[in-house]
């Protein structure tokens, strides 16, 4: 099964970016995922193909209007059960958890805003379900877009060559990943830990889920409250 992925952009030229290259890029190559975009302004009816207006009620810069960005959804999305993501400053955090439901799906549809938002209707109307990749602001949903696919496509069957290397990572199993090291073994003075060296497995592994934990209360203990470690 490719996984489809289609773009509502002002900016298609944008994509597919850095997913180009790599393993992402491998992965596009043989079929593994699609990407189509798809040009928001080819929807607008003026000469001057306009998409923005006013906010009602007054206030700074411009809002995408909801006619135009319907007619854009409904042409690429017509009841074909793919999520309709908005990325959005304002939408819920973007988790690992929420990438591998997406990874299972058969693909995904994404409308990058611009301006200063999206009039709400639409994302009503078409039950758009708004996505956010920080706590910070972007000067559109275009470099959101390509973060929350980078996330996506790395995990889709076949993609990485060693299929645990997914699964060994942050937030996987509710921690901060641990340390990692390779040789030289002594590097400016600073050498591997001895236990990672040793041989014995049970204890490597102990190691890293100590460290993974301290790690994690000491960056991210948000983590810990928030989510059950489930090894």
């Amino acid at each position: 099964m490719t996984f489809r992925a289609t773009i509502l952009t002002l900016y298609p030229e944008m994509f597919p970016g850095h997913l180009a290259f790599s393993l992402a890029g491998k992965a596009l190559e043989r079929g593994q995922w699609s990407l189509d975009t798809v040009q928001i302004r080819d929807f607008a009816e003026d000469r001057h193909r306009t998409v923005d207006d006013t906010p009602a009620g007054g206030g700074a810069g411009m809002v995408l209007r909801p006619d135009i960005l319907a007619k854009a959804i409904d042409r690429v999305s017509k009841d074909d059960g793919r999520p309709r993501l908005l990325m959005s400053p304002r939408g819920r955090p973007l988790t690992q958890a929420r990438v591998r439901q997406l990874a299972a799906s058969d693909g995904v549809v994404i409308v990058c805003g611009r301006f200063e938002g999206v009039d709400q209707r639409v994302i009503d109307a078409r039950n758009l379900e708004e996505v956010s990749v920080g706590d910070y602001i972007l000067s559109g949903g275009e470099p959101a877009a390509l973060t929350l696919l980078d996330a996506v496509i790395r995990i889709l069957p076949g993609v990485m060559g060693n299929a645990l290397s997914g699964t060994h990572e942050s937030f996987e199993d509710g921690l901060l990943e641990y340390p990692q090291y390779t040789r030289p073994q002594l590097f400016e003075g600073r050498e591997i830990p001895a236990v990672l060296t040793s041989g014995n497995h049970a204890a490597i592994e102990k190691w890293r889920l100590e460290e993974a934990k301290k790690l994690t209360a000491e960056r991210r203990p948000d983590l810990l409250s928030n989510q059950p470690v489930t090894k």
